[in-house]
């Protein structure tokens, strides 16, 4: 049996939905602005329609009753340090947070996960002994550092 089913990540925000699209789509390759929903031409956005690396997401101008928390983030694996750093620091620029072990958060409150692809590797290693060391070393970072999360697993 085929299920067709468009899926879709919905972001509620208090009037930032079409900055916040804008901000991200400029972030992540692949990525686009595909609709705008305004009440009037001359009201700001309701809803918008974007992809982010191809991923449908909408970003809703809901109100202020409802806030972005940590039991929701957008995870991105990035292919190398130059990567990590580019998006990490865009992401907590102009009012976003650092969190522990590739967390963060944005300006506009939404938690992302920055996380280097060779993580997984070095964490998922059948060697138990190396990748404690690498999984000890990713709990003390903020943003994960590849040079040291190597050093930790080679046991340097």
């Amino acid at each position: 049996m085929s299920i067709n089913t468009n899926v879709a990540i919905c972001l509620w925000f208090d009037g930032q939905a079409e900055e916040a699209a804008e901000f991200y789509t400029s972030l992540i390759p692949d990525s686009e602005i595909r609709n705008i929903s305004r009440p009037a031409e001359d009201q700001p956005a309701l809803m918008v329609m974007f992809t982010l690396g191809g991923v449908p997401f909408q970003a809703l101008n809901g109100g202020p009753q409802y806030k972005h928390s940590e039991a929701v983030s957008i995870s991105v694996t990035c292919k190398d340090q130059e990567e990590t750093d580019r998006l990490w620091d865009a992401l907590i620029a102009d009012g976003g947070s650092e969190g522990k072990c590739a967390w963060l958060k944005d300006r506009f409150g939404v938690s992302w996960q920055i996380v280097p692809a060779v993580l997984s590797t070095y964490i998922g290693s059948s060697d138990r002994e190396a990748s404690g060391r690498a999984m000890k070393a990713m709990l003390g970072m903020n943003k994960i550092i590849i040079s040291e999360l190597e050093a930790a697993f080679n046991g340097k």
